[in-house]
């Protein structure tokens, strides 16, 4: 009987075990599916670019409900699964305080809407960590993981390269029908683009430095691959892709990447047994070598396809790079199947010695410093470089304009995280606050370092977690890494390759921006480590372990939360866009415009874009119906969002014209001088500023009370001579620094102080004053009633201006007589 009862004991248990199983085959085999399609999905929406706008956010949105899914999915497993073992298993617990310190920095946020969304990109970061550190416990699991990465990553790349060949179409053609939408355009937009140095290539990112830092890790990658694959046409694959991602790294004339390569070589071949090293670097300074043959050929023809499509030229350009790569691929098996062996047997005795891990390197350092002084020296070895390449080295110093603007943008952010020194100022505090803290007017929505920038967001309290986090990572990866066999290292090294590659370029860049990118760096992370063998000691796990409920409850429960609330955003954002579209298709219905609109803010309230179209909308109904209702409705949803935004300049500046159309005047100057506080460089500003105080003591004027007059326009020449001060500053900056935005005096500005001057009797100030707003088409009001006060002005001190005076009564005869009236007018 006793028999019996075990049996069927045995029985279910076994039952219960087989089904446990197959639920997570099925999740396994569902969680590797969505990661592939991510992997493949994600860099062709502009790699998730999270550029805090509407026009970056829909794709985001999408990648919310990824993550939701990725995160629900991983509850269900982690049901059956979930225990603390391994060290590295903490590793998921820790990772949940990067969202929590976004998520409590949002109470602090300087701007509610950007704040949220990085909330929720964190949430992407732990999911799909969390995802590559369970799927990659199994081989299986591993290897999907690894050949996606790499498969789409070329894929990326040969993207690239069609582009640059000016085979824009039929590249888009390839992905149009899962990229970000790019109507009405027939191509991928700025797959390769143009500034003052000439056509560069971007690829998917539109941004050539964050390309460059992508092929970095790619091409690191690559070349590791070839050097420890064991079948022939592995060797051959990789290899022939590596000359393709070597000039798609060139063309993205990344002078910063070009600086960081070598630093990233340094940290990846330590790690690799000398005579892996020596393999490596033959391998590199080949391929290296390869490339700049054609290099020049290629530039040219990419540059030319840019202006227009050739096909002869489209030919020639990939007849070129497909030899070269087949010659580099047979090559580099030559040199794997025949070479590496016996490279093998050389430095075999040599393995032995204690540090000789760092032998080779340290010699890499002292031949790239030769390297470096070739280049940078006028050697003429850069002139087998193409002119736009050699210009880009030739010009790598530290008075170099984008240096000294970084140097700039780091010191700004310190201010900035000095008045928010704990917690930060907030998701997004970069872009929702740098023109409060910055030094000239330049426009820069993003650090440019990914600390520094993280710094901002979460404060002191943030970074140190996110250190913890980093130290923790690379301690388990590293711990594991020095007991493992060389197999065993080889599996995963490749993600070290990309996590330390994004990494160290991030600190002179904002890769981190494109959330692909930092999907790519935690996807690496959780795969590093995946692998764990330190056992995890102390009884309080025994604690948790009982409880292995509780972890997958909270995942699934932040999972449910966050599905449902990046399916409202995806629903708003739709709504959003429908409202765009009818007005923009010319349909004057109010109610068919507003009511999309409507649906967008009930689902996302205080969305900035958002509400600031619907405002636009209702004054311009306003203005047409006088109808109060509209102005109270638009006023009331904007004093609504400048609470959650106080630092969104769009709003701000419909309150001030909110404010005028009222004629607020001492209520619209007490708002305006309060937002100079935060926008020190905003010439608009300084304009109101100056014409309200200016109209405000004409008022006190007509009214005989003297004192309010000189209060209010003295306040007006003390605006203008911060204003002053503050172009002064803008002198003082390196000649190779450019100031940014324009900061100059303007017509409405001279009008103001000139009228003052000229009521005062100061008549030769006031003609200074006004010859700042002469310059312009008499059809501007603006410029022609300068005109009128600059003669008027003129003749007081008993002056003309012939030509002048002529050409504005030519345009107007009646002007004669508003000049006469001003001479004569008695203050």
């Amino acid at each position: 009987m006793s028999m019996k009862k075990s049996q069927h004991v045995y029985a279910a248990h076994l039952k219960k075990s087989s089904e446990s199983s197959d639920k997570s085959s099925i999740l396994f085999w569902m969680l590797s599916g969505i990661a592939l399609i991510f992997l493949l999905w994600a860099p062709f929406q502009r790699g998730l670019f999270n550029g805090n706008n509407f026009d970056f956010e829909r794709p985001l949105y999408s990648s919310f409900v990824w993550a939701s899914v990725v995160l629900i999915l991983l509850s269900i497993y982690l049901y059956f699964h979930w225990r603390l073992k391994e060290k590295s298993d903490l590793s998921i617990i820790i990772a949940w305080l990067l969202p929590i310190t976004y998520f409590i920095s949002t109470f602090v946020a300087a701007s509610t809407n950007y704040a949220a969304n990085s909330v929720y990109i964190q949430i992407i970061y732990v999911a799909f960590f969390s995802l590559a550190y369970y799927l990659t416990k199994e081989d299986l699991g591993l290897t999907i993981l690894k050949y996606g990465f790499i498969s789409t990553s070329y894929f990326v790349v040969i993207f690239g390269i069609m582009n640059w060949f000016g085979n824009k179409e039929a590249a888009f053609a390839l992905v149009k029908w899962f990229a970000a939408n790019m109507e009405p355009n027939t191509s991928y937009l700025h797959a390769v683009m143009s500034d003052s140095n000439g056509p560069r290539l971007t690829s998917v990112f539109q941004y050539a430095n964050s390309y460059a830092a992508f092929l970095i890790a790619v091409l690191l990658v690559a070349i590791f691959l070839v050097i420890t694959s064991s079948k022939w046409y592995s060797i051959g694959i990789h290899a022939f892709m590596v000359i393709p991602i070597i000039i798609s790294f060139f063309v993205t004339l990344s002078r910063g990447a070009l600086v960081i390569l070598p630093i990233v070589l340094l940290l990846v071949l330590p790690f690799l047994k000398p005579r892996k090293q020596v393999a490596y670097l033959i391998h590199f300074v080949l391929s290296f070598g390869l490339s700049v043959v054609i290099l020049n050929k290629v530039t040219t023809i990419g540059v030319t396809l840019f202006q227009g499509f050739k096909s002869d030229l489209s030919i020639s350009g990939w007849t070129n790079l497909l030899v070269i790569s087949l010659i580099y691929a047979v090559l580099a098996v030559l040199i794997q199947r025949f070479a590496s062996p016996w490279i093998e047997k050389l430095t075999s005795r040599f393995e032995e010695k204690r540090f000789a891990f760092l032998a080779i390197p340290v010699v890499a350092v002292i031949v790239g410093g030769i390297g470096a002084v070739l280049l940078f020296t006028d050697t003429g070895v850069t002139k087998l470089l193409p002119e736009n390449i050699r210009t880009r080295i030739e010009n790598i110093n530290f008075q170099q304009h984008s240096v000294l603007e970084r140097g700039t943008f780091y010191k700004d952010a310190m201010k900035l995280f000095e008045d928010y020194p704990v917690f930060g100022a907030g998701g997004g505090a970069w872009p929702a606050l740098y023109e409060k803290y910055q030094n000239n007017p330049y426009i820069s929505r993003q650090a440019h370092n990914f600390f520094l920038q993280y710094l901002t967001d979460v404060g002191i309290v943030g970074i140190v977690v996110f250190l913890t986090f980093l130290i923790f990572i690379y301690y388990i990866y590293i711990r594991n890494f020095i007991y493992q066999d060389e197999q065993t290292r080889n599996k995963r090294f490749i993600f070290y390759i990309v996590s330390i590659s994004l990494l160290v370029h991030s600190i002179i860049d904002f890769d981190m921006s494109f959330v692909y990118l930092g999907m790519l760096l935690f996807l690496s992370f959780g795969i590093m480590i995946s692998n764990d063998t330190m056992e995890l000691g102390g009884q309080w796990k025994e604690v948790l372990n009982s409880k292995k409920w509780a972890y997958p409850s909270v995942v699934l429960l932040v999972s449910m939360l966050l599905f449902f609330t990046s399916v409202k955003l995806l629903s708003a954002d739709s709504q959003f866009n429908q409202s765009k579209a009818i007005a923009a298709s010319g349909n004057n219905n109010l109610n068919d415009i507003l009511a999309p609109l409507d649906n967008a803010l009930s689902q996302h309230p205080n969305h900035p874009d958002y509400v600031y179209q619907k405002v636009s909308i209702l004054f311009q109904v306003y203005n047409q119906t006088k109808d109060e209702k509209y102005f109270t409705e638009a006023t009331n949803l904007l004093d609504q969002a400048l609470q959650k935004e106080p630092f969104n300049f769009p709003l701000v500046d419909r309150k001030i014209y909110s404010l005028i159309l009222k004629d607020k005047t001492e209520e619209t100057l007490q708002f305006t001088n309060e937002k100079l506080h935060s926008f020190p460089w905003k010439v608009y500003l300084y304009e109101v500023a100056i014409s309200l105080n200016t109209d405000l003591g004409h008022k006190a004027r007509e009214s005989k009370n003297t004192q309010k007059q000189d209060e209010y326009w003295n306040q007006a020449f003390e605006l203008y001579n911060q204003f002053e001060a503050r172009k002064k500053e803008l002198a003082l900056l390196p000649k190779e620094q450019g100031q940014g935005q324009a900061f100059d005096e303007t017509g409405k500005m001279g009008l103001a102080l000139g009228q003052i001057q000229f009521v005062r009797g100061k008549y030769d100030a006031a003609e200074a004053m006004f010859r700042i707003g002469i310059g312009g088409p008499l059809e501007n009001q603006t410029t022609k009633q300068n005109i009128r006060w600059y003669l008027a002005s003129l003749q007081k001190q008993g002056k003309a201006d012939q030509a002048l005076y002529d050409k504005l009564i030519a345009q107007d005869p009646n002007e004669r007589q508003e000049i006469q009236n001003l001479i004569n007018a008695k203050f």
